[in-house]
């Protein structure tokens, strides 16, 4: 099991608000209103991103799956948090994680998108 980020928005968040902001920016999802997956894409294949329980949560393995759970998360209007308390973001066009007030680049978004899923090493 890889470590969680998950979705956190001060208003719970509905499935039918997920399904239209994952719809208009271009993600998508497999499964139902109770649980499921949402997916994107990237040359022509598709790549699970998060998980849908009732909550919004991913476990990524690359700098590609962070950004686009970051995408998600503000699309939403919500924070993407891990376990430890960090919160990722991106700021002015930078992937960031957020700890107090220390903050570790990832990358530019644009970049990290093209690169695609490129998992980290162990």
């Amino acid at each position: 099991m890889g470590y969680e980020l998950r979705v956190e928005r001060p208003a719970p968040l509905a499935f039918a608000e997920l399904a239209t902001v994952l719809g208009q920016a271009g993600f998508e999802f497999r499964g139902s209103q109770e649980s499921g997956e949402v997916l994107a894409r990237h040359n022509g294949a598709v790549h699970a991103i998060a998980i849908w329980n009732g909550r919004l949560s991913g476990t990524p393995g690359s700098d590609w799956q962070v950004a686009q759970l970051a995408r998600v998360s503000a699309l939403l209007g919500a924070r993407l948090v891990g376990e430890d308390g960090e919160s990722y973001a991106i700021r002015g066009g930078l992937v960031e994680q957020l700890n107090g007030s220390v903050a570790y680049e990832f990358g530019k978004l644009d970049e990290i998108l093209s690169a695609g899923p490129t998992v980290w090493s162990q």
